[in-house]
């Protein structure tokens, strides 16, 4: 099945996701009639913080777990919503709050099933010297960040809890996501919309080696999630030993990254040669205290119940989903297949 981007196809392909097969009766690809082919979408592209599906991969917890997967790249948590609605995709990563956000605007047949950070990672990020040093400093700037991105996204909820004064003045301008630090170094942009593991990355394309300012979402809305494992509502509900197994040997993955980062940063190297050790090690330095962190006793991987409500009554106060039940927190969030405290 070919990982395909245009937005006709998309839509087409939602049009028919209801009806779509869930792939569990094929051979997997290296002829293996015993192994479920299953197609697994990255959050965005294949920077270090992925690592862990592909230790999952490389270590044969997959295959263990009766599994055929294929990673794929994604390209952002709305079109990752898309693709695993529409049956182009088994499971994928998204951001949790960008999840509710889109959903409460369109329903779809996904649900959570585990998350991987238990704190957002979400920020904007500039540079030391520019014109943004503080959330206030936001509005009027120009933010480079990808159509659709968690960051765009979830801004509003930002602004309004960081008691922005101006912050619908604040332009988000499209722009290719592998081009966002090279475009704040050369002040196109003051800001662009970031993870605050791509701090590395940004600091490094910047040829003054200037300090990148981080302004994470996370400490103005503690109780967000960051990433989260979604599939199909369907194969949640018709397979749930399926989605437990797939899901329990991805967290194995990612448990093995946070205690290895860099021998999770070598087997991603393997996968995509384009990623230096280095790089992938800080990246992964930084994402291990949102995997578990102070304080945090639960299981890894768990999607507290009360929390996610919680959130969606933040979105909803905020202004960002319609209120009165517009989200059924059962409904984004499988509570009997995620892992629990």
């Amino acid at each position: 099945m070919r990982f395909r981007r245009s937005a006709a196809a998309i839509v087409a392909v939602l049009a028919l996701a209801l009806v779509s097969a869930c792939n569990n009766d094929k051979a997997g690809q290296n002829g293996d009639a015993s192994l479920q082919k299953i197609t697994y979408l990255t959050s965005f592209n294949t920077f270090g913080r992925e690592a862990y599906a592909y230790v999952a991969l490389e270590k044969g917890y997959f295959k263990d777990a009766g599994f055929d997967v294929t990673i794929k790249p994604g390209s952002g948590t709305v079109d990752v919503l898309k693709l695993v609605a529409g049956g182009q995709a088994d499971y994928g990563i998204g951001d949790f709050t960008a999840i509710l956000i889109t959903m409460g605007k369109q329903k779809m047949p996904v649900t959570t099933v585990g998350m991987i950070h238990q704190r957002s990672m979400a920020a904007i990020v500039a540079l030391k010297g520019g014109s943004i040093n503080t959330p206030q400093d936001l509005a009027g700037k120009k933010i480079g960040d990808q159509p659709g991105s968690t960051n765009t996204v979830m801004f509003p909820l930002y602004a309004k809890a960081a008691g922005i004064k101006g912050w619908e003045t604040t332009k988000f301008v499209p722009s290719p996501p592998p081009a966002l630090p090279q475009l704040l170094a050369a002040g196109t942009v003051d800001g662009i919309g970031q993870f605050v593991v791509g701090v590395p990355t940004v600091e490094k394309a910047d040829p003054k080696h200037r300090q990148a300012v981080v302004l994470p979402y996370g400490d103005k809305l503690p109780d967000l999630y960051g990433n989260a494992i979604i599939t199909r509502s369907d194969l949640a509900k018709d397979h749930p030993d399926q989605v437990k197994k797939f899901t329990s040997a991805l967290l194995k993955g990612l448990q093995d990254t946070i205690n290895d980062p860099e021998g999770a940063a070598k087997i991603l190297q393997k996968y995509d040669p384009k990623r230096t050790v280095d790089g992938s090690v800080a990246e992964l330095n930084l994402m291990k205290p949102y995997v578990k962190p102070d304080g945090f006793t639960g299981e890894l991987g768990e999607a507290d119940g009360e929390r996610v409500e919680r959130i969606i009554k933040a979105l909803e106060n905020a202004g960002e989903i319609k209120p009165a039940g517009s989200l059924n927190p059962a409904e984004v969030v499988d509570r009997d297949l995620a892992p629990k405290g």
